[in-house]
């Protein structure tokens, strides 16, 4: 049975009390439109989603729309991005083309247009469980410089790879300032990926030197001001999982079973985390049937949410790729608890 508060709910589940497991989808905005036609809009209250998840705006949103913003559209750091109707394109040029910050100024974490309408959306959405992106760090810096180029400079550039994420975490901490003195919620979003298919985009060593002490800063402040910490990153990061519970992570997203073994993360570290994610989109969404999607669905519901400590979501946003039959059969699945 479905708990009647859903911010108690999602509290008690974090806490790793046994409890009806949660669920959370993000949509693409393809799948959006085609989980909308079925189940109403807009579809957090359509399918009664006891988690909302909102972010500061950027001049380029996540889902840039071409027929708007054109081929291409730029972002407050000065990125330029393709556009597309399926997903949120990629960027195709760095804006530090040397590994030099001289010259280059980071936006204003302050900007007035950045935090419209989130008072309104705090005050809507108070009966749920509030979280609030606030923005991205080392995977902001190879969107800036390029994913080969910081490689490079890591090694051959070390003191340019601090400063451009001390830049980057003041950055983070501007916003979350902003967001504690003005608004109600229960958590902050952090995104930021490590990882790949099989192993981490650089060394456990090399994020501890480089970034680690930066994620911990953010984690900080926000524990500070009493807030539940919930931290993505794609990929096999399983080296430097005990490293971020020790800096105080809640909340471990999506956990990609195509990467990493999840039931060995519930075992190993599922007394220290809860963890949000495990439903596979590589292969099963996208070629699977609806009653194997369903069946997957209770199994990770049954062994994922045992003791508490997870809530159901994908591996990463559902894509264009997935077809209505195995989307609706995930969302019933889902909300039948």
């Amino acid at each position: 049975m479905r708990p009647n508060n859903d911010k108690k709910w999602i509290e008690l589940v974090i806490n790793h009390k046994e409890m009806p497991v949660p669920y959370n989808f993000p949509f693409s905005p393809v799948s959006l439109k085609i989980a909308e036609q079925k189940y109403g809009s807009p579809i957090s209250d359509a399918i009664s989603l006891p988690i909302r998840m909102t972010s500061p705006k950027s001049i380029k949103p996540l889902y840039a729309d071409p027929q708007i913003f054109g081929k291409t559209a730029v972002d407050e750091f000065g990125v330029i991005w393709s556009t597309n109707a399926i997903d949120r394109g990629a960027p195709i040029g760095p804006v530090l083309k040397e590994p030099i910050l001289s010259g280059y100024r980071m936006p204003e974490p302050g900007m007035p247009y950045r935090f419209e309408n989130i008072e309104q959306w705090c005050e809507q959405q108070k009966s749920h469980y509030r979280i609030i992106w606030i923005g991205d760090l080392w995977e902001r810096a190879t969107f800036m410089r390029g994913m080969q180029n910081i490689l490079i400079d890591i090694i051959e550039n070390p003191n340019f790879v601090f400063d451009l994420l001390r830049g980057l975490t003041d950055y983070i901490l501007g916003t979350m300032e902003i967001l504690f003195e003005r608004f109600e919620f229960e958590a902050v979003a952090l995104s930021d990926d490590y990882g790949i298919q099989k192993s981490m985009l650089i060394s456990p060593e090399l994020w501890r030197k480089f970034i680690k002490d930066f994620v911990s800063e953010i984690y900080a402040y926000g524990k500070k001001k009493g807030k539940k910490i919930f931290h993505h990153s794609c990929g096999n990061i399983i080296p430097i999982i005990p490293d971020l519970i020790d800096i105080g992570l809640d909340i471990l997203h999506p956990i990609q079973p195509e990467a990493m073994d999840i039931y060995y993360l519930k075992e190993e570290f599922g007394m220290d985390l809860c963890f949000c994610g495990g439903i596979r989109t590589q292969d099963l969404l996208v070629c699977g049937s609806p009653a194997e999607v369903r069946d997957e669905v209770r199994h990770l519901k049954e062994n994922m949410g045992k003791n508490g400590g997870y809530i159901l979501e994908t591996g990463i946003t559902i894509q264009a790729d997935v077809p209505p039959e195995n989307l609706f059969a995930m969302i019933d699945e889902a909300m039948n608890l």
